[in-house]
Order: C-alpha cells, then structure tokens, then sequence
C-alpha cells in the first residue's frame, strides 16, 4: 500500500498556518510575560510573605502543578459563563496559560531567590537601602540571572503547550491546522508541516535567548 502524498492543499493555505504561528508565538510571549510577573510576586510572597500568604501560594502552585492543562482550560472557558463570566476562546487561553506557567515559574524564581546569600541582603540593608530596594537589585536580578535557561525552557514548554488550547477554538497553529485538514482530510501532510513549524519556533527561540544570555547575563559576569 502506497500513500500519495499531496500539499499543494496544505500550502494553499500556508497564510492561515502563518497566522497560526504567530497568534500562538504573540499568545505564549502575552502568557509570559503576565505569568512572570504573577511569578515574581508569588515567590515574594512564599519567601517573605506572611504564613497565610504562603499557604495560599503553595495551594495554588500544588493545585495547578496536579491537575491536567486541559482541565484547567475547560474549567476558565466552559467553567466561568456558570457564574457570569462569558470569555472568548483567545482571552480564556491567554488566562489559562498565565494561571499555568506562573505555578511553575513561582517554584523557579522561589528556588534563585534562595540561593541568594542572606550575607548580600543584609549588606544591603546596612547600606540603607530599602526592602523593595534590596529585592529588586540584590536578589531579584542575580535571582533571575541564575534561572534564566530554567524560565526559557519553560517559555519553549508554554509555546508547544499552547496547542492545547486548540480545543476551545483557539486561532493558534495547532487549531488553524484542524481547520485545513477537516477542508482537505489530508491529516498526514498538515500535521507534517505544523510539526515543522513547531520545530522552527523551538530552535528559533532557543537561539534567540541563548544569545540574549551571552551579551547580557555572560557579558555581566565577564566584566566582574
């Protein structure tokens, strides 16, 4: 049995796959941006926060850590409109996606902050700098320059992830991709060339941040 491959009705449609990519790229680059920021306090807060603050925290990061993305998915888009909150498919993706890559990246930004000599912060604050200050200069930055391959990784897991979001209708790749492929029903080439695409998207970012490490973070540490 021979299989006759055809793309010409996959590449007939190569404008929508790039739409695709890009809704998914300009979605997970929104997601990580907003989790980071969601990170940033949470792991303030599991570090520093007061007892019930922590409690919480760690709830929220064991809660989305344990449960599947696509139920946590389900749960903000098919979930929410029980209560009033009625959000499109692209909104509720970008919300899932926040909540989801902030548990993760709590426990990496938690993990730099802590190897944070408690020496460097008390310096700090002999020098009369304030607590915010302190956080922000002493810890946070060295904090961040410890995990960044760890946070890129997890922004190359969160790129791939987002595929699942193809479930509520999502416009990203994998979802414009189900599209061609109920028009045409040539599965086989359609997924060929969206796994291509992932591919590209994976080895261009990894690229891309390994150069930002070198002449920011490396450079950093050369001249020290």
């Amino acid at each position: 049995m021979t299989y006759d491959f055809q793309f010409d009705a996959v590449f007939a449609s190569w404008d929508y796959l790039l739409d695709g990519a890009w809704l998914t790229v300009k979605l997970s680059l929104s997601a990580m941006v907003i989790g980071l920021a969601v990170a940033i306090l949470c792991a303030l807060g599991k570090t520093s926060g007061p007892k019930p603050v922590r409690w919480l925290i760690n709830a929220y990061i064991e809660i989305i850590r344990n449960t599947p993305f696509l139920v946590q998915i389900f749960l903000i888009f098919f979930g929410l409109p029980t209560v009033g909150l009625r959000l499109s498919p692209d909104v509720a993706a970008l919300i899932a996606m926040v909540v989801n890559v902030g548990a993760y990246a709590t426990e990496i930004i938690r993990a730099g902050i802590e190897s944070i000599h408690k020496g460097q912060v008390e310096a700090g604050l002999a020098l009369g700098l304030r607590p915010l200050q302190v956080f922000r200069y002493i810890v946070l930055k060295p904090a961040l320059r410890t995990v960044y391959p760890a946070l890129t990784s997890q922004f190359i897991l969160l790129m791939l992830s987002s595929s699942v979001v193809s479930a509520i209708s999502a416009d990203e790749l994998t979802s414009v991709a189900n599209n061609i492929q109920s028009q045409t029903f040539r599965s086989f080439e359609i997924y060929i060339v969206v796994t291509f695409i992932y591919l590209v998207l994976s080895m261009l970012f990894s690229a891309l941040f390994a150069g930002i490490y070198r002449l920011a973070f490396a450079y950093t540490v050369d001249r020290r």
